[in-house]
């Protein structure tokens, strides 16, 4: 039930204006990175043997929508007199790593190095807008926004360079974090040179980036688990996830979201539960008594990359801050259940805790 492969915006039955997607080959992916077919043979044996710790493999695609909230973003680049870069953004950062992705755009389109560019948030006297830091919009929309005030900021560097070479505008190239003409790069300003005017003639470029509809990033999960039937006690062996959020500019913090989202995916499915009596007292109010995933209940996930560029923003990029949650979650729950179902478990709520397993046991008539 897929939809086949698009890569320009099209309306689901239900309206929906998916952006781009490529469904059918994320799960593939997923299923040859996890060796499906062996994971099912190895399943297989354990059930004819009725070893007690039994083997589940649990699948799950999405689709889910990011930048939902519309509107725009602010962002500007200014060259202050020092030669350094002095960015402005409306978006305010709690963890995502904006610091290291806006000043990642800002360098590449301007050939600054990293260690000479500023980034500046959360001062309305400095920053006139900013949106939310939230629904997974920061790189598509703030990014987007930094990404054309620099682009800006070099059109403009470019007319005050082409003043000072006594060329034409449009001969001026930029190269190397240089502005020259055409075919004779030894003639070249820098920005520490077009800095020295600054002062009375600023340069600077401003955006409020606006996108036309939301975008839509998707992915599969498989997870692999060992139910002992015995204790009741789920463990996860491998996650394999495939989460395609359109084109990606910083891998790393791709994965530390990624990692983050399958560790609270796993917690909501196999240990965090709020328990009440039947008084309505809560019975989970304190972190003794509320299950806390740590770094040894998850494993490291094995992440395959994959991205198909969204129309939506010049940078083609989609949100991934969520994906890891919503890919995981089912994931876990259905490989716990899958390990079960042959003794004719169809179905267990969250969490998957242990003394939930063996009661489902129990009444299935396997204890």
């Amino acid at each position: 039930n897929f939809l086949q492969p698009f890569s320009a915006p099209i309306k689901t039955a239900m309206g929906a204006p998916y952006d781009s997607g490529d469904y059918e080959k994320a799960l593939d992916i997923a299923l040859k990175q996890a060796g499906y077919g062996d994971l099912r043979a190895e399943q297989a044996r354990r059930r004819e043997a009725g070893d007690p710790v039994q083997l589940g493999i649990g699948l799950s695609v999405y689709v889910e929508i990011t930048a939902y909230g519309g509107g725009g973003e602010f962002g500007a680049v200014e060259l202050r007199p020092d030669g350094t870069l002095f960015v402005r953004t409306g978006s305010s950062p709690y963890g995502q790593g904006h610091y290291t992705a806006w000043t990642m755009l800002v360098s590449e389109r301007t050939g600054v190095p990293m260690d000479r560019i500023e980034i500046f948030h959360g001062d309305t006297d400095i920053v006139p807008s900013g949106g939310t830091t939230g629904a997974s919009r920061s790189l598509q929309l703030a990014g987007s926004s930094v990404n054309d005030a620099a682009l800006r900021l070099v059109e403009a560097a470019r007319q005050r360079a082409a003043d000072l070479l006594e060329a034409n505008p449009d001969d001026i190239v930029l190269q190397d974090g240089k502005f020259s003409v055409t075919g004779t790069p030894a003639k070249a300003v820098s920005w520490e040179e077009l800095a020295k005017g600054v002062g009375e003639n600023p340069l600077e470029g401003l955006s409020e980036f606006n996108a036309s509809q939301a975008t839509f990033p998707f992915g599969a999960h498989v997870c692999v688990v060992e139910v002992d039937t015995e204790l009741g006690v789920a463990r996860i062996l491998r996650h394999v996830c495939v989460d395609d959020a359109g084109t990606i500019l910083n891998p790393l913090l791709v994965e530390g979201q990624v990692h983050g989202g399958i560790a609270q995916g796993a917690a909501q499915a196999l240990y965090e539960e709020f328990r009440y009596d039947e008084d309505g007292n809560p019975l989970t109010g304190n972190f003794l008594d509320y299950m806390v995933v740590s770094a040894g209940d998850v494993p490291f996930f094995e992440r395959v990359p994959m991205e198909t560029p969204t129309p939506i923003n010049p940078l083609g990029a989609k949100g991934i801050g969520e994906s890891g949650t919503i890919g995981a979650t089912p994931a876990v729950q259905n490989a716990v259940v899958d390990a079960l179902s042959h003794l004719g478990i169809r179905h267990l709520d969250m969490p998957c805790a242990p003394q939930r397993i063996w009661e489902a046991m129990r009444q299935h008539g396997n204890v």
